[in-house]
């Protein structure tokens, strides 16, 4: 993702803020809120315990369902 950015600067030249065209900023926000899912995905896939994947499940109900 390339991001046109303009800075604001002081009198002495130092950067002091970022100016983005909308369409940058709204790229940039929805950007960030994926990766805050895919952080929240990790971190909920690290705190379970004994997780199965779905075809292991399927295969329990169907025995439960036969016996």
């Amino acid at each position: 993702m390339t991001i046109q950015a303009e800075y604001v600067i002081d009198k002495k030249g130092q950067k002091k803020s970022v100016v983005l065209p909308i369409k940058n900023y709204l790229k940039l926000v929805e950007y960030l809120e994926d990766l805050e899912d895919a952080l929240d995905l990790k971190r909920a896939k690290d705190s379970v315990k004994g997780f199965i994947d779905i075809e292991c499940l399927e295969k329990q109900i169907k025995r439960h369902k036969k016996a």
